[in-house]
């Protein structure tokens, strides 16, 4: 068989093998290669360390010079700029609206407390009472038994003709009825008012009341005699018979301040609305307004003050008694308007000294006077008469200081004290500076008398007698 001829059998073949083999390790080609098993496995290893390592640093390089590239890159484009920009905006408006939420949060905080605290506020009433305030349901539940009503009645005569307007005039009288308010100032009855509301000074001119009643609170009516009044400061002191009355507690005018809380209570319009209350502040103090031609120094209040209200007692906070309600102040200013909230009330600390005269003589005491009966020359009848403007007198009372000093009917007196005089107000103004008893000089113009005339008198107290 061609397949057997090369080797007799399969041992001759494998020792065949063995000694090609044997001679190719022997070979001095091949003895450096592969000397033995472990010098095959270890210098490739070592080989391939050296490779990887190479590799890493060669890896560390470029991923080094990348990143250097990509840095420049992203700073040279704008897209990627703006991306950073706008992940840096998002975060500080995130910052922001954080910091906003906390703001409106605080905020809302604050006004959520000041609602809670607006309950805690002080209403105007506290604002504008005293420290020692009382409530005032309190101050009229004390004083009401202290107000009370007057009526008076007036009487005056009128004239009347026959329709033909023939004979002399027929006199007939008639009655005038009015209301007002009054305190009670003792528990014995005595009562102080305005002098108004008992004497009349009106275009009737019916002088003092024929008839004067007290109505209590409690509507007991009592009738009541004028002790004393004075038409100058309004003031009026009446007295009835009664015992154990409830008397107003009074307190000092002088320390009133702009803005403080007054309450006023009286009969506006009658006793159908008696014990009437209102409340207001003090508009101003030491007014003077002229009120009858009588120039007077008020307290002004905005509380409500209407007819029948005269001499109803002005409280402060504090339920005293600092003023006596005399008169509102409402005239036209224009057509079709009017001035409302101007009430106006005597003080009460410069009130005691009248009401202690006209209790204890019936009269003013120390008020001056000179004597005369006046008119007032204006430019017109200066003009008209070819006298000069001052006051001119009509007639001298008997046994009264002008008469003792020369004063004559027909005299017009231009100067007093050495200050110019136009009207009577004028020369009043001058004499309420001085007392009865004092010394003044008047300058008088007399016809005949070619100069003015100095003529020096001692002023006299008026009496019920001698006003």
């Amino acid at each position: 068989m061609a397949n057997n001829s090369f080797y007799n059998n399969d041992e001759e073949r494998e020792n065949k093998n063995l000694n090609n083999f044997d001679s190719f390790n022997n070979s001095p080609e091949n003895s450096y290669s592969y000397s033995s098993n472990s010098e095959i496995s270890e210098k490739p290893k070592k080989k391939r360390t050296l490779l990887k390592t190479m590799a890493f640093i060669m890896s560390l390089i470029v991923v080094g010079a990348g990143s250097v590239q990509v840095y420049k890159y992203m700073e040279k484009s704008p897209k990627i700029s703006n991306i950073e920009d706008s992940i840096s905006e998002n975060s500080q408006s995130s910052i922001s609206d954080e910091s906003n939420s906390e703001k409106e949060n605080s905020t809302a905080n604050q006004l959520n407390s000041s609602v809670s605290d607006s309950s805690k506020l002080p209403s105007l009433l506290e604002l504008a009472s005293r420290k020692d305030s009382v409530p005032i349901p309190d101050i009229v539940e004390n004083a009401m038994p202290s107000v009370v009503g007057v009526s008076a009645t007036f009487e005056y005569i009128s004239q009347s003709y026959d329709m033909w307007g023939f004979g002399a005039p027929t006199n007939q009288s008639k009655e005038i009825n009015g209301t007002g308010t009054g305190i009670v100032m003792t528990s014995d009855g005595y009562i102080i008012t305005n002098a108004h509301v008992v004497y009349d000074t009106s275009e009737y001119d019916c002088g003092l009341a024929t008839s004067v009643n007290v109505v209590l609170s409690d509507e007991t009516e009592y009738e009541a005699k004028v002790m004393g009044y004075d038409v100058e400061t309004d003031i009026a002191v009446l007295k009835i018979d009664a015992k154990n009355l409830k008397a107003a507690e009074f307190g000092d005018s002088s320390d009133l301040r702009v803005g403080e809380l007054v309450i006023a209570i009286g009969n506006p319009l009658g006793f159908e609305l008696f014990g009437s209350v209102t409340s207001g502040i003090v508009s101003a103090v030491n007014r003077e307004i002229t009120v009858n031609e009588k120039q007077m120094n008020l307290i002004q209040i905005d509380a409500a003050i209407n007819s029948g209200n005269s001499g109803g007692p002005l409280l402060n906070s504090c339920g005293q008694v600092i003023g006596i309600n005399s008169a509102k102040m409402s005239s036209g200013y224009g057509s079709g308007s009017s001035v409302e909230g101007l009430g106006f009330a005597i003080p009460i600390s410069e009130a005691r000294v009248i009401i202690d005269d006209l209790i204890n003589y019936g009269y003013v005491t120390g008020r001056p006077q000179i004597g005369i009966q006046t008119q007032n020359v204006s430019d017109t009848i200066s003009r008209f008469y070819n006298i000069p403007v001052g006051v001119y007198v009509v007639s001298v009372s008997e046994g009264s200081s002008a008469e003792f000093a020369g004063i004559r009917e027909g005299d017009v007196i231009i100067g007093a004290q050495g200050e110019p005089v136009k009207n009577l107000d004028e020369l009043n103004e001058i004499k309420k500076q001085y007392k009865a008893g004092d010394q003044i000089t008047l300058t008088i113009s007399r016809q005949g008398e070619d100069d003015d005339i100095e003529i020096t008198l001692v002023l006299q107290e008026i009496t019920p007698d001698k006003e």
